[in-house]
């Protein structure tokens, strides 16, 4: 009975993430079309290993998730890339960064961040350059994140931005580098895993 009591704890748990993963907006890592009367956000996510690995495959940022903490809402930009640009639209308001996945060809991992930023009234908003540190497999392994402003990225950027939204081009750029500038947080295995025994997922 204990046993079946905790797998039911367990799938309803599992139930309440599904819940909560699908009440995310979904969007692409660059908007085709850029609506009036919301914040043009931009940036660069860059994914390195840490440390040597012994996966075959190198890490890639699956997407990020921005929680609007005055509505609640939440959406989940689409990277599936080890180094992208990044263009999203969001109306005025305080927002945080709180997840962020990482895949490794057929195994994932997901971070809890706390990454804060506040967009006003402007038109632009450059959010720098967030690199993803990726430590090696391991049962305590971790996550680094630092947030830069690079020169020659936010170039890049600035001109890609332009060069696909014309319109944009007399507008005034403001830099908004979410802080802290630098964490460390954990990076748990989730599914979709290899298909293997179960007693072998070690990192669930």
């Amino acid at each position: 009975m204990v046993l079946l009591g905790i797998i039911r704890r367990l799938s309803n748990g599992a139930l309440l993430l599904s819940a909560l993963v699908a009440c995310a907006a979904s969007v692409p890592a660059e908007a085709p079309d850029l609506a009036a009367g919301q914040v043009v956000v931009f940036g660069r996510i860059v994914t390195v290993l840490t440390a040597p690995s012994s996966r075959p495959y190198e890490p890639k940022v699956t997407f990020f998730e921005v929680l609007n903490r005055s509505t609640g809402g939440r959406i989940k930009v689409t990277i599936d890339s080890n180094d992208k640009l990044f263009v999203v639209q969001l109306p005025t308001g305080d927002y945080e960064v709180t997840r962020v996945q990482i895949h490794e060809g057929p195994f994932a991992a997901m971070a809890d961040l706390s990454l804060a930023f506040h967009i006003g009234q402007e038109r632009l908003a450059y959010l720098g350059t967030w690199q993803m540190g990726v430590d090696q497999p391991r049962n305590d392994r971790h996550l680094l994140v630092a947030v830069v402003q690079n020169q020659a990225d936010q170039v890049e950027a600035e001109q890609h931005l332009i060069a696909h939204h014309a319109d944009l081009a007399d507008q005034t750029i403001t830099t908004l580098l979410p802080s802290p500038a630098a964490t460390d947080t954990a990076l748990y295995e989730v599914m979709p895993y290899p298909r293997v025994v179960p007693y072998f997922r070690r990192h669930w």
